[in-house]
């Protein structure tokens, strides 16, 4: 402890020291890159292409997905297009919860899985609220791997189609995140 006291009452220690702090405060730093995506994900809870399933509510799962307290399990196709047809780019993994009493509004927790191209191994995290009867709706980046790393950000969801009295739907995601 003493050799410290005296190595600060030193006169060269300022002169020591202060390069250090100056190089600290002023070496470039590494900026995040900024992506924006745009890309479609497909949710049947009908149909010979069903992607999900109830797995809880109510009734047990046969309850409805419009019901509150309703936990669907998803592993839906995420495409460049909202044509069922264009190219599957990914999946979408992970669950929603009718969350809202009226039955009105979802919590999405799921995993973009990238499959295919530029992003291919590559996930990002989706977490937010899903008021469905809304036109747009915003939720959370909250993480990712691979490309994603470090990542943080938004997205808007838009509903390109939705068939209710069969439960099926197509979802657009904007998304913007800033990544290293």
């Amino acid at each position: 402890m003493s050799n410290l006291l005296n190595l600060a009452s030193n006169s060269l220690f300022p002169l020591l020291v202060l390069p250090l702090l100056y190089w600290g405060f002023n070496f470039p730093r590494r900026q995040p890159k900024k992506t924006n995506l745009t890309f479609y994900v497909h949710d049947y809870l009908t149909g010979h292409d069903t992607s999900a399933v109830t797995v809880a509510g109510k009734d047990g799962h046969t309850t409805s997905v419009l019901h509150f307290g309703t936990l669907v399990a998803v592993d839906d196709p995420v495409t460049e297009g909202p044509d069922p047809k264009s190219k599957e780019i990914g999946r979408a993994q992970g669950m929603y919860i009718n969350s809202q009493l009226d039955g009105k509004g979802l919590h999405l927790v799921f995993s973009v899985i990238f499959t295919d191209g530029e992003y291919k191994g590559s996930t990002l995290e989706i977490q937010g609220a899903d008021i469905f009867a809304m036109k747009e709706r915003e939720f959370s980046v909250v993480s990712g791997t691979g490309y994603f790393r470090f990542v943080k950000g938004y997205g808007i969801m838009t509903t390109e189609m939705l068939d209710i009295p069969n439960l099926r739907g197509i979802l657009k995601l904007d998304i913007t995140v800033k990544h290293y």
